[in-house]
């Protein structure tokens, strides 16, 4: 009979961490599943607000693989025309449904949001925002906030960590050179156990973005700083429009959207959360797509009390509001 395998990993008040064992590996962090349970803090958003809502634009055109940039293939990901990616060889129509963000998308998308008052956070990967220097002007003139979305729009879980290190260092030198600023935010959207960590090592970071676990901020304890995490969402998201596998129109985005506002609107009035909304130039910024962020943004907008906010917003409230319990040592931006 054949034996099972002992389980080595230790529970700890709703946490689990893998017991030592000889030549394994750093795991990285340890689990949470409890968060904060049953009994969130409320989040005291500015003006009672009920919501919180937050936009985020991944601007990733420029980063993605391209032969270009020295990588092996062409990029795959959220292409929305379904093309695979080609070994050694340039994909020109994946080439162009990119440059769709920065030549066309953002532009329209920078005047929707302009017409509702509302700033969002951009997502910006250093290397793209570099291609197109104007538009980066653009958003800054325009009040929205650039968050450092890496140095490429590239999967790090299994990238050495010197590599990466370098990557967070390029990304935020970038930033700083066409904004005047660093970034106090950063979204990788595919980290590795190393990300936070090394985050926190470089310095100057408020928050971070790359959770899905919550609606609310929460502090972790990396080394002897308190970092702050603020969710965002592959859920509310116009990724679900690539290739029709989730939205196929406007109409079924604003429902979904207006349906998950209604919801945590309502809950709102004893505990508000945040509704993290997730957009791509390429994708919302097509216009058969872009009416239904119209339509969503028409319907919040004539609601009460509701926090329209940027990731820094967030940061700088609840960095206030709601304090680690150890002082935080993160610091100001460098």
């Amino acid at each position: 009979m054949a034996l099972r395998k002992r389980d080595t990993r230790r529970v700890v008040r709703g946490k689990v961490t893998a017991a030592p064992a000889s030549r394994r590996p750093d795991p990285g962090p340890p689990r949470d599943f409890l968060g904060y349970g049953a009994d969130p803090p409320h989040a005291r958003w500015p003006g009672d607000a009920r919501i919180a809502v937050n936009f985020n634009l991944n601007v990733e055109a420029g980063g993605e693989h391209s032969i270009l940039e020295g990588d092996a293939h062409s990029e795959d990901l959220l292409t929305d025309i379904g093309f695979p990616a080609y070994a050694g060889r340039r994909s020109p129509l994946v080439e162009s449904v990119f440059e769709y963000g920065p030549r066309v998308g953002c532009w329209r998308l920078l005047r929707i949001f302009k017409r509702f008052g509302v700033k969002i956070s951009v997502l910006g990967v250093a290397r793209g925002l570099e291609m197109c220097p104007e538009l980066t002007r653009a958003f800054i003139e325009d009040g929205h906030e650039i968050v450092s979305h890496g140095w490429r729009w590239l999967d790090y879980h299994q990238m050495k960590e010197d590599e990466e290190r370098e990557h967070i260092k390029r990304a935020v030198a970038a930033i700083k050179k066409l904004t005047g600023a660093p970034p106090v935010g950063w979204f990788n959207g595919r980290p590795s156990v190393n990300t936070r960590r090394l985050l926190v090592e470089h310095g100057g970071f408020w928050y971070d973005r790359d959770y899905l676990g919550d609606e609310l901020p929460f502090w972790v304890r990396v080394g002897d700083h308190d970092h702050l995490v603020i969710p965002y969402s592959l859920e509310t998201n116009d990724n679900r429009f690539d290739r029709n596998t989730g939205f196929s129109t406007a109409d079924e985005f604003a429902r979904y959207m207006i349906d998950c506002f209604d919801l945590l609107y309502e809950e709102g009035a004893e505990r508000p959360k945040i509704m993290s909304v997730a957009l791509h130039d390429r994708l919302i910024g097509r216009p058969g797509k872009a009416a239904g962020l119209i339509k969503f943004l028409d319907y919040a907008a004539k609601r009460d009390r509701v926090w329209f906010c940027t990731g820094r917003d967030i940061a700088e409230h609840w960095r206030k509001a709601h304090p680690p319990s150890r002082r935080d040592n993160a610091g100001d931006p460098q």
